[in-house]
């Protein structure tokens, strides 16, 4: 099988016409359509069925578009490979898995190191969901890092800690029933705003919080920490959020920042991988410039 065929094959799946394909491809029409006619041989199945003036998906090319998907990129890093990297000719695109409080906090420092050493290199900030987390050895097997603090089940992935945090509570200032600190009894009976609450899903401190006890009132759920502080703010609702991201919460936000009146723990952020990179050339340079990044916007 020509693997030249598989880039065809998600051209045509994307585009749904050969023609607007072979433009994608730089290809002339009749050398996509000769190309299509040998992945249709090769699956037994018509891939692109003619309906009207228009094509669709057959059941079989709608199962394997996500699969080409998938195997594409790790196909086009196994050719890109080399014996050295030379980050100042690079091309190449790195994909980190990372959440929006990190990326508050390290992705800055991290896109302009890239630029002054790499500058020819792109970055693609992708949000690591929980689907992410939960699947991360397989996931990680097409992107280069994902950024989690420990307290997951990572432990059979090669790592590196990047920075510690610590978390605080927020609470509106016009809560007049918190006074300068929360107390166990309002972790119960207030509501909450929480990211990532599911049966697998939920940042370390909050497990914590359970294991002492506590199942918060959750009022809202959220996958991005940045907009935590707005829906607290003129709410008798709390949450918990980073200290380096609280820190960040401008003073006219309605926003108070409290300590815990319970042990959180402490947030270790750290670099997971699969450890198949871990003697790719492209791959030791990057975990070094974010490890890097973190030292740098930790000073």
């Amino acid at each position: 099988m020509d693997l030249n065929l598989l880039v065809t094959l998600d051209a045509l799946l994307r585009e749904r016409s050969v023609s607007r394909a072979a433009e994608r491809l730089g290809l002339s029409q009749p050398a996509v359509s000769a190309q299509l006619a040998r992945l249709r041989r090769h699956f037994g199945d018509e891939l692109l069925a003619r309906t009207g003036n228009q094509y669709r998906l057959t059941p079989l090319a709608i199962r394997l578009k996500e699969r080409v998907q998938t195997a594409l990129p790790g196909v086009e890093r196994v050719f890109a490979a080399a014996p050295d990297f030379d980050p100042g000719s690079s091309t190449r695109e790195f994909k980190l898995l990372i959440s929006d409080y990190t990326i508050a906090v390290l992705g800055d420092t991290i896109a302009r190191l890239l630029a002054e050493e790499a500058p020819g290199a792109r970055l693609r900030f992708v949000p690591n969901i929980p689907e992410t987390v939960d699947d991360a050895p397989q996931v990680l097997v097409n992107a280069d890092l994902l950024v989690l603090p420990h307290g997951f089940l990572l432990a059979e992935l090669p790592h590196q800690d990047l920075y510690r945090d610590e978390w605080v509570c927020l609470v509106a200032t016009t809560n007049a029933d918190v006074g300068d600190r929360l107390t166990i009894e309002q972790l119960e009976t207030l509501p909450w705003v929480v990211t990532y609450h599911g049966p697998t899903a939920s940042t370390p401190a909050a497990r914590r919080l359970r294991t002492l006890g506590i199942e918060p009132r959750v009022q809202i759920v959220t996958e991005t920490f940045l907009t935590i502080p707005g829906l607290v703010a003129g709410s008798d609702r709390i949450a918990l959020l980073q200290r380096r991201l609280a820190g960040r919460i401008p003073p006219s936000s309605g926003i108070r920042v409290l300590p815990c009146p319970f042990d959180a723990g402490e947030l270790v952020e750290a670099l997971w991988w699969h450890p198949i990179h871990d003697d790719d050339p492209e791959h030791r340079y990057l975990r070094d410039l974010v490890v890097r990044a973190a030292a740098t916007a930790a000073a």
